[in-house]
């Protein structure tokens, strides 16, 4: 699925990105714990948050996510946007709740991404 049908299917705003629309996304991840996102062993995933916040931005860079998906009407402040555009992280907005909007998603044939394991942790 192309970022461009993840924001017609949930009815989103492209905040930032607009140049990056036709990037392929196959699976996804919603969390507002961001902590959960770091255990996310797959690349290239849309991160579907109600966060607004410059940790979550970092959070999908750092994990190499392919976008981040707003949920609840939310949108982030200035800074997060404009440093959301300088790391390259496609931003999308929409109305929509987490629990709606990754039902849409999953429909269309977004599937979820992997976890590492707790018992992963361990070493």
């Amino acid at each position: 699925m192309k970022l461009r049908e993840v924001a017609e299917v949930t009815q989103a705003e492209v905040l930032t990105g607009r140049e990056l629309l036709e990037r392929e996304v196959d699976k996804g991840c919603g969390a507002d714990l961001l902590s959960d996102v770091l255990s996310v062993v797959e690349e290239n995933f849309l991160l579907v948050t109600g966060m607004v916040t410059l940790q979550a931005v970092r959070v999908a860079e750092v994990m190499n996510a392919a976008a981040v998906l707003i949920v609840r009407g939310k949108r982030p402040l200035e800074p997060v946007i404009a440093y959301a555009e300088e790391a390259g992280i496609p931003l999308l907005a929409t109305q929509k709740g987490m629990f709606e909007t990754c039902g849409l998603l999953y429909s269309r044939g977004l599937r979820p991404t992997r976890f590492r394991r707790v018992s992963e942790y361990a070493g």
